[in-house]
């Protein structure tokens, strides 16, 4: 093989990229120190953009297309070599290559709770979780403020680079929104909609554009899902029927539990309706103007019966002392 040979099979002749998986966003030709053929083909294919960089500084950027590598077909890079008279010589530039596509499911969540005011429950830990999707919209931007000099960036990257600015974009929509945390549920896609713009102007720098934004899920501290089932029963006592349903679903459950029984069960199913019974004929005077006042015995007996249900551990200390509190003040 003779010099001319050699020097002929160090040439590039042909670039392009087939993309080999889903997740690059980004890929650097890889040219082995070896000089681009003066004539030499250029692909882009459909979703990519390729981009020139000439001792680190960008060169000529190709959209979609086949192009043949002449001075015609690159102005900037001709610029910047000063071929002034053409050029038909072998020439050195780094190519990478930009998927433009977009890009799908990526993961989501807050680290920890966030904070959150609430009108119902005051102040709010609130964990969230979601996807979305992301597509890189201005190529030297995003190659220039996230890519730099990598030869491969995966969109995983983009992922964890964004993990710490998503969860505070979310606790700031949701202060915005004024959205309950009993509401959150039915609010998503309401909720998406305005983290999404908010977001967006962190990305902007990124020449990145947010495709879309959906939160799947969310959770709460178990002390306010317990505090929310809680008061799902409490509403019940308006049906006596179902009351004493859930009444008696409850203490089989209970008598499953502790197979040796005991009185406190039944004592504890008997006082649920008692109180039950006693709430439902509040409510009757309350309503009915011409209904005769409790007496004070009655209401030594709602207070002894309070206390027994506190006792049997049917009640908190909290609503013993807030019930408490009431028929006191009937006194």
């Amino acid at each position: 093989m003779g010099l001319f040979d050699f020097i002929k099979g160090e040439l590039i002749e042909v670039i392009d990229w087939v993309e080999s998986d889903s997740d690059t966003i980004m890929w650097k030709f890889p040219d082995k120190d070896c000089n681009i053929k003066y004539g030499a083909q250029l692909t882009v294919r459909e979703s990519q953009t390729a981009i020139f960089v000439d001792e680190g500084r960008f060169g000529d950027i190709y959209e979609p297309g086949r192009f043949e590598l002449i001075t015609q077909n690159m102005p900037i890079t001709t610029t910047l070599k000063s071929w002034k008279h053409g050029f038909n010589s072998p020439f050195k530039v780094d190519v990478y290559y930009l998927s433009t596509k977009t890009f799908t499911g990526l993961k989501w969540g807050t680290p920890n709770p966030i904070i959150l005011r609430d009108p119902q429950f005051k102040q709010v830990r609130v964990k969230a979780f979601g996807t979305y999707f992301i597509k890189v919209t201005e190529p030297e931007k995003f190659f220039r403020e996230f890519a730099g000099t990598k030869r491969v960036v995966k969109v995983h990257e983009v992922e964890d680079a964004l993990r710490d600015i998503v969860s505070p974009k979310f606790a700031e929509a949701v202060a915005e929104a004024q959205v309950s945390v009993l509401d959150m549920v039915s609010n998503y896609t309401e909720l998406g909609d305005k983290v999404a713009p908010i977001l967006q102007k962190d990305l902007d720098r990124f020449g990145i554009s947010l495709e879309r934004f959906q939160i799947t899920s969310t959770s709460l501290p178990k002390e306010v899902e317990a505090f929310y089932d809680k008061m799902t029963n409490v509403n019940m006592v308006e049906d006596m029927n179902k009351f004493q349903q859930f009444q008696n679903a409850n203490a089989i459950e209970k008598a499953a539990e502790n197979p040796n029984g005991g009185a406190g069960e039944g004592i504890g199913a008997g006082l649920g309706f008692g109180m039950a019974q006693m709430f439902m004929n509040q409510n009757q005077n309350q309503n009915n103007p011409n209904a005769p006042k409790e007496s004070k015995a009655d209401i030594m007996n709602m207070l002894k019966e309070l206390g027994e249900l506190k006792t049997a551990g049917i009640l908190t200390e909290e609503e013993f002392t807030t019930k408490k509190k009431e028929l006191l003040a009937r006194l």
